[in-house]
């Protein structure tokens, strides 16, 4: 498998039934779905994939459907996630031995940490592979922002090479990608816009709403590629009406309501989440139609 990342690579929702197991037969036709609909990768265990709320168990459940259904078309970059560095690299060495093309590093926090306390957690599960990792840095989850500087030294680690920064700074990614240059490639989070960075030197980006308009994503990062700004930027506001929606609700229950729609049994997000309303998800409906 290649292991130059780059593209749009939806984060994947995790279907759960009452009784915690991982409906395997739905989200493995959702990944052989949006395979064929030209999506460059897949991501479980995303914010999307309600990481926080599976045993470790269901995550590896999770990610062997999504590796097994992939069959090696496009990689597999599952999250990797914890409050704990070993049972983070323990994550990231199964994921690899499973057949994983590269991680998804994130950090939760319980207690605050220090930058360099935060540093050697990623590090600490790049060593374990020997896989790409991308870092995930968001402050809501590791409760401090990592400097430019530390990015750029992280970086000249040989498996530490891409990033997806959740900061909603278009100005730190400028000094990333001009300090970092092609050590560190960025991909854009789904709170940014996607053409923005594109434009900036991004690389793509991984987000939930790929999930339910992976033709549309997957157009406009071939716009950005052919340098065909204009259209791009069209395309990119047909789509933002989604995100706008993501921004209203809960972020799982509101995929998981739009899977149900276009007809993936995905179940309800996991509780203390509860899913949308009736009226909630006729706006979803009604978002969908309009997002080509």
């Amino acid at each position: 498998m290649v292991e130059d990342f780059r593209g749009v690579f939806p984060y994947l929702v995790s279907p759960v039934n009452a009784a915690g197991d991982i409906n395997t037969a739905v989200l493995g036709r959702l990944c052989d779905d949006l395979i064929k609909s030209g999506v460059h990768g897949v991501t479980p265990l995303g914010s999307t994939g309600e990481f926080a709320y599976l045993n470790g168990e269901q995550r590896a459940t999770v990610v062997q459907a999504v590796i097994e259904a992939a069959a090696r078309r496009v990689p597999v970059v599952p999250g990797v996630a914890s409050t704990a560095t070993a049972d983070a690299v323990a994550q990231a060495k199964r994921y690899q031995k499973m057949g994983a093309s590269g991680i998804l590093a994130v950090l939760e926090a319980y207690f605050p940490l220090t930058e360099g306390q935060v540093e050697s957690y990623f590090r600490a599960i790049a060593d374990a592979v020997d896989i790409p990792v991308i870092i995930y840095t968001n402050p809501q989850f590791q409760r401090v922002n990592l400097s430019v500087d530390l990015l750029c030294r992280m970086a000249a680690h040989p498996r530490i090479r891409y990033i997806k920064d959740a900061s909603t700074n278009t100005g730190r990614l400028l000094s990333i990608i001009g300090r970092c240059g092609n050590d560190l490639k960025v991909f854009s989070a789904s709170s940014h816009i996607p053409v923005a960075v594109m434009l900036i030197g991004g690389v793509g980006w991984l987000a939930g709403p790929a999930c339910l308009a992976p033709k549309s994503s997957v157009a406009i990062y071939d716009l950005c590629k052919a340098k065909r700004w204009d259209e791009a930027v069209a395309r990119q506001r047909e789509l933002w009406k989604l995100n706008e929606v993501f921004a209203r609700f809960n972020l799982a229950a509101c995929i998981k309501a739009g899977l149900i729609i276009q007809g993936y049994d995905v179940g309800d997000p996991i509780a203390p989440q509860q899913p949308l309303g009736e009226a909630d998800r006729k706006i979803i409906a009604k978002v969908l139609e309009a997002v080509s």
